[in-house]
Protein backbone atom coordinates (compact mmCIF):
# COMPACT_ATOMS: atom_id res chain seq x y z
CA UNK A 1 0.00 0.00 0.00
CA UNK A 2 0.92 3.39 -0.96
CA UNK A 3 1.46 4.85 2.45
CA UNK A 4 0.57 8.41 1.01
CA UNK A 5 -2.71 6.93 -0.63
CA UNK A 6 -5.68 7.65 2.01
CA UNK A 7 -3.90 11.41 3.08
CA UNK A 8 -6.16 12.93 -0.22
CA UNK A 9 -9.39 12.23 1.72
CA UNK A 10 -7.82 14.06 4.55
CA UNK A 11 -10.03 17.52 4.66
CA UNK A 12 -7.45 19.05 7.07
CA UNK A 13 -5.27 21.60 5.10
CA UNK A 14 -5.24 25.03 7.04
CA UNK A 15 -2.60 26.07 8.96
CA UNK A 16 -4.67 25.71 11.86
CA UNK A 17 -5.50 21.79 10.95
CA UNK A 18 -1.77 21.59 10.52
CA UNK A 19 -1.64 23.05 13.89
CA UNK A 20 -4.20 20.63 15.30
CA UNK A 21 -3.22 17.47 13.19
CA UNK A 22 0.16 17.71 14.74
CA UNK A 23 -0.60 18.75 18.33
CA UNK A 24 -2.90 15.86 18.52
CA UNK A 25 -0.84 13.12 17.44
CA UNK A 26 2.06 14.07 20.08
CA UNK A 27 -0.76 13.94 22.37
CA UNK A 28 -2.34 10.85 21.80
CA UNK A 29 1.04 9.38 21.20
CA UNK A 30 2.38 10.77 24.72
CA UNK A 31 5.48 12.62 23.47
CA UNK A 32 3.42 15.54 25.36
CA UNK A 33 2.28 13.92 28.33
CA UNK A 34 -1.02 14.30 31.02
CA UNK A 35 -0.09 16.76 33.22
CA UNK A 36 1.68 19.19 31.06
CA UNK A 37 1.09 22.51 30.82
CA UNK A 38 1.39 24.51 27.47
CA UNK A 39 1.45 28.12 26.22
CA UNK A 40 0.67 28.93 22.93
CA UNK A 41 4.55 30.88 22.22
CA UNK A 42 6.20 27.25 23.55
CA UNK A 43 4.00 25.62 21.20
CA UNK A 44 3.95 28.03 18.04
CA UNK A 45 7.90 28.20 18.51
CA UNK A 46 8.20 24.12 18.37
CA UNK A 47 5.78 23.45 15.80
CA UNK A 48 6.85 26.30 13.20
CA UNK A 49 3.64 27.94 13.77
CA UNK A 50 2.00 31.49 14.14
CA UNK A 51 0.19 31.64 17.28
CA UNK A 52 -3.26 32.19 16.15
CA UNK A 53 -3.55 28.91 14.36
CA UNK A 54 -1.89 27.22 17.58
CA UNK A 55 -4.52 28.59 19.55
CA UNK A 56 -7.60 27.96 17.06
CA UNK A 57 -5.73 23.94 17.18
CA UNK A 58 -5.88 24.02 21.13
CA UNK A 59 -9.40 25.28 21.04
CA UNK A 60 -10.64 22.42 19.13
CA UNK A 61 -8.58 20.11 21.16
CA UNK A 62 -9.97 21.51 24.38
CA UNK A 63 -12.98 20.71 22.71
CA UNK A 64 -12.19 17.06 22.27
CA UNK A 65 -11.16 16.63 26.40
CA UNK A 66 -7.63 16.42 25.44
CA UNK A 67 -6.46 19.34 27.08
CA UNK A 68 -8.17 22.07 29.55
CA UNK A 69 -8.05 25.78 29.03
CA UNK A 70 -6.66 27.45 32.52
CA UNK A 71 -7.83 31.52 32.35
CA UNK A 72 -3.71 33.13 31.93
CA UNK A 73 -2.31 29.80 32.62
CA UNK A 74 -1.89 27.99 29.15
CA UNK A 75 -3.46 24.97 28.51
CA UNK A 76 -3.01 21.43 30.98
CA UNK A 77 -2.77 18.49 28.99
CA UNK A 78 -5.74 16.24 30.83
CA UNK A 79 -5.33 13.25 32.14
CA UNK A 80 -6.45 9.37 31.26
CA UNK A 81 -9.19 7.83 33.10
CA UNK A 82 -9.80 4.47 32.42
CA UNK A 83 -13.33 3.95 34.10
CA UNK A 84 -14.16 7.40 32.05
CA UNK A 85 -13.13 5.50 29.01
CA UNK A 86 -15.46 2.56 29.43
CA UNK A 87 -18.02 5.39 29.31
CA UNK A 88 -16.91 6.68 26.46
CA UNK A 89 -17.23 3.15 24.61
CA UNK A 90 -20.47 2.73 25.37
CA UNK A 91 -21.46 5.84 23.32
CA UNK A 92 -18.76 4.95 20.99
CA UNK A 93 -19.97 1.45 20.52
CA UNK A 94 -23.32 3.57 19.32
CA UNK A 95 -22.42 5.62 17.37
CA UNK A 96 -19.59 3.39 15.39
CA UNK A 97 -22.31 0.62 14.29
CA UNK A 98 -24.30 4.20 12.94
CA UNK A 99 -21.11 5.13 11.08
CA UNK A 100 -20.31 1.62 10.01
CA UNK A 101 -23.58 0.39 8.81
CA UNK A 102 -23.58 3.74 6.84
CA UNK A 103 -20.38 3.74 5.26
CA UNK A 104 -21.65 0.25 3.91
CA UNK A 105 -24.66 1.43 2.94
CA UNK A 106 -23.65 4.61 1.05
CA UNK A 107 -19.96 4.72 0.65
CA UNK A 108 -19.08 5.62 -3.06
CA UNK A 109 -16.45 3.10 -5.15
CA UNK A 110 -14.06 5.69 -4.13
CA UNK A 111 -15.11 6.43 -0.40
CA UNK A 112 -14.87 2.24 -0.37
CA UNK A 113 -11.22 1.98 -1.95
CA UNK A 114 -9.94 4.03 0.54
CA UNK A 115 -11.42 1.50 3.56
CA UNK A 116 -9.81 -1.37 1.22
CA UNK A 117 -6.38 0.66 1.53
CA UNK A 118 -6.48 1.07 4.98
CA UNK A 119 -7.93 -2.28 5.88
CA UNK A 120 -4.66 -3.76 3.71
CA UNK A 121 -2.43 -1.03 6.22
CA UNK A 122 -3.99 -2.55 9.22
CA UNK A 123 -2.93 -6.08 8.41
CA UNK A 124 0.82 -4.77 7.53
CA UNK A 125 0.81 -2.67 10.49
CA UNK A 126 -0.13 -6.05 12.99
CA UNK A 127 2.29 -8.36 10.51
CA UNK A 128 4.89 -5.57 11.26
CA UNK A 129 4.04 -4.79 14.79
CA UNK A 130 4.14 -0.97 13.79
CA UNK A 131 2.86 1.37 16.35
CA UNK A 132 2.86 4.26 14.65
CA UNK A 133 1.14 3.23 11.39
CA UNK A 134 -1.04 1.84 13.30
CA UNK A 135 -1.88 5.49 15.04
CA UNK A 136 -1.95 7.19 11.51
CA UNK A 137 -4.40 4.68 10.17
CA UNK A 138 -6.55 4.55 12.70
CA UNK A 139 -7.05 8.44 12.88
CA UNK A 140 -7.07 7.93 8.84
CA UNK A 141 -10.01 5.07 9.26
CA UNK A 142 -11.83 7.31 11.87
CA UNK A 143 -11.93 10.81 9.88
CA UNK A 144 -12.80 8.71 6.63
CA UNK A 145 -15.81 7.23 8.16
CA UNK A 146 -17.17 10.15 9.60
CA UNK A 147 -16.46 11.55 6.27
CA UNK A 148 -18.17 8.78 3.94
CA UNK A 149 -21.37 8.33 6.61
CA UNK A 150 -23.29 10.91 5.44
CA UNK A 151 -24.49 11.53 8.89
CA UNK A 152 -23.48 14.84 10.42
CA UNK A 153 -24.73 14.18 13.82
CA UNK A 154 -23.13 11.46 14.41
CA UNK A 155 -20.07 12.34 12.96
CA UNK A 156 -20.02 15.52 15.35
CA UNK A 157 -20.28 13.68 18.45
CA UNK A 158 -17.60 10.68 17.31
CA UNK A 159 -15.40 13.42 16.47
CA UNK A 160 -15.37 14.06 20.26
CA UNK A 161 -14.21 10.60 21.08
CA UNK A 162 -11.30 9.78 18.49
CA UNK A 163 -8.76 11.09 20.11
CA UNK A 164 -9.10 10.18 23.60
CA UNK A 165 -9.58 6.84 22.39
CA UNK A 166 -6.22 6.72 20.43
CA UNK A 167 -4.14 8.16 23.83
CA UNK A 168 -5.92 5.64 26.19
CA UNK A 169 -5.24 2.71 23.63
CA UNK A 170 -1.51 4.06 23.30
CA UNK A 171 -0.42 4.79 27.10
CA UNK A 172 -1.69 0.75 27.81
CA UNK A 173 -1.16 -1.43 25.16
CA UNK A 174 2.25 -2.29 25.98
CA UNK A 175 0.79 -3.55 29.43
CA UNK A 176 -2.30 -5.52 28.44
CA UNK A 177 -2.67 -5.00 24.78
CA UNK A 178 -2.10 -6.89 21.79
CA UNK A 179 -1.71 -4.17 18.56
CA UNK A 180 -1.59 -7.25 15.45
CA UNK A 181 -4.72 -8.11 16.99
CA UNK A 182 -5.94 -4.80 17.36
CA UNK A 183 -4.70 -3.71 13.99
CA UNK A 184 -6.47 -7.03 12.61
CA UNK A 185 -9.76 -6.44 14.21
CA UNK A 186 -9.58 -2.86 12.59
CA UNK A 187 -8.71 -4.58 8.82
CA UNK A 188 -11.94 -6.62 9.08
CA UNK A 189 -13.94 -3.40 10.08
CA UNK A 190 -13.01 -1.34 7.10
CA UNK A 191 -12.82 -4.35 4.67
CA UNK A 192 -16.60 -4.67 5.73
CA UNK A 193 -17.05 -1.50 4.73
CA UNK A 194 -15.24 -1.80 1.55
CA UNK A 195 -17.32 -4.56 0.37
CA UNK A 196 -20.71 -2.72 1.28
CA UNK A 197 -21.88 -5.51 3.96
CA UNK A 198 -23.97 -3.67 6.42
CA UNK A 199 -24.15 -7.07 8.71
CA UNK A 200 -20.37 -7.69 8.21
CA UNK A 201 -19.91 -4.26 9.62
CA UNK A 202 -22.08 -4.32 12.25
CA UNK A 203 -20.43 -7.49 13.26
CA UNK A 204 -17.06 -6.93 12.91
CA UNK A 205 -17.96 -3.51 14.74
CA UNK A 206 -19.03 -5.13 17.70
CA UNK A 207 -16.20 -7.85 17.54
CA UNK A 208 -13.85 -4.52 17.35
CA UNK A 209 -15.53 -2.48 20.43
CA UNK A 210 -15.65 -5.77 22.41
CA UNK A 211 -12.04 -6.27 22.51
CA UNK A 212 -11.07 -2.44 23.14
CA UNK A 213 -13.73 -3.04 26.20
CA UNK A 214 -12.03 -5.78 27.73
CA UNK A 215 -8.88 -4.19 27.26
CA UNK A 216 -9.93 -1.39 29.00
CA UNK A 217 -10.81 -3.52 31.96
CA UNK A 218 -7.72 -5.03 32.19
CA UNK A 219 -6.43 -1.48 32.82
CA UNK A 220 -7.83 -1.77 36.07
CA UNK A 221 -7.92 -5.10 36.93
CA UNK A 222 -4.88 -7.28 34.78
CA UNK A 223 -6.08 -10.69 36.02
CA UNK A 224 -9.96 -9.89 34.94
Amino acid sequence: MDKDATLEFTPRTTLTDKAYTRLEELIVTLQIMPGEVLSEAEVASQLNIGRTPIREALYRLSHEGLVRIMARRGYLVTEVNAQKQLKLLEVRRALELILSKSCAKKGTPAEREVFLQIAEGMNEAAKNSDELAFMRLDNQFNLHLTKASRNEYASRAMELLHGLSRRFWFMHFKEVGDLPLCARLHADQARAISEGDEEKAVKATNALIDYTENFTIQTINPNS
